[in-house]
């Protein structure tokens, strides 16, 4: 698809090109420019640094409004898959015939293929998390980043057939450098609606709390199956935590479908 930059990022190339004007025409001024580069590089940090943010560039933090109107909400599942707890939750979103958006990371995927398959076959949906989730994703320049979502796009699609639309950054952290590189791979960025830090909190009554308190249609929640905290029981939180949150999200008329689905429905 075209990239088309966001607002704040042709505000940005026009203060380059003011600040490098100006440093031509009045170089005496060069505290001030330099200033007013840095102030610039500051709120482009800073709005990486803010998973929902949409000065980079489009992002979606909650599900189209026709999906809100027939009362669906995502249940987003990140850094998996994971042998031990993937196949638990799989059964779990089953026994309550719901639906779930797995961002899986590439590399995992491919230490696992035949449990990536089985979250498609099973009826959920397969997207890009980045092929290795490094921690300084965000950090990267743009050809290294874009190999870590192109290697796990490719990765993913061989695996499960399907060629993922969705991508969600690692810790939800970005840069400038994403968006053109997401328009060029025909992907989007999904961030999401709330979250429960559910990979540092093992506490599920907090999870719980986070994840369902004004829960409304159109939400997307995250939730983790790969690096998930334990309970003090030493359970993976989000086995804990996902049973009494469907009973919720069915108790409140609301029903969970996959983001492509909720964009695309049938």
């Amino acid at each position: 698809m075209p990239w088309h930059p966001a607002p704040a990022i042709k505000l940005s190339v026009v203060l380059h090109a003011g600040a490098a004007a100006g440093l031509l025409a009045a170089p005496a001024y060069w505290p001030q420019w330099l200033g007013l580069l840095a102030a610039d590089h500051a709120v482009l940090t800073a709005a990486g640094l803010w998973p929902r943010s949409t000065l980079l560039g489009p992002n979606i933090t909650r599900l189209p409004e026709a999906a809100a109107a027939r009362r669906e909400i995502a249940l987003t599942i990140d850094d998996g898959p994971d042998p031990e707890i993937t196949p638990r939750v799989l059964d779990l979103l089953d026994a309550a015939g719901a639906r779930a958006t797995f961002f899986c990371i590439g590399a995992r995927a491919a230490r696992h293929p035949a449990l990536t398959r089985e979250i498609v076959a099973r009826g959920h949906a397969v997207e890009n998390h980045s092929q290795h989730h490094a921690k300084l994703f965000a950090a990267h320049g743009p050809w290294r980043m874009r190999r870590e979502v192109a290697a796990a796009q490719d990765c993913l699609a061989a695996i499960t057939g399907v060629r993922p639309g969705f991508f969600r950054a690692p810790a939800g952290l970005r840069s400038p450098f994403l968006d053109p590189i997401l328009s060029d791979l025909d992907l989007r960025l999904a961030a999401w609606t709330r979250r429960a830090f559910d990979t540092q909190r093992g506490n599920p009554e907090q999870v719980l709390r986070r994840l369902s308190g004004g829960l409304a249609a159109g939400d997307i929640l995250l939730l983790h199956d790969g690096n998930a905290a334990r309970t003090p029981a030493g359970e993976p939180v989000i086995l804990a935590v996902l049973p009494r949150l469907l009973a919720t999200v069915h108790g409140a008329g609301l029903r969970p479908t996959t983001l492509a689905a909720a964009h695309h429905p049938a």
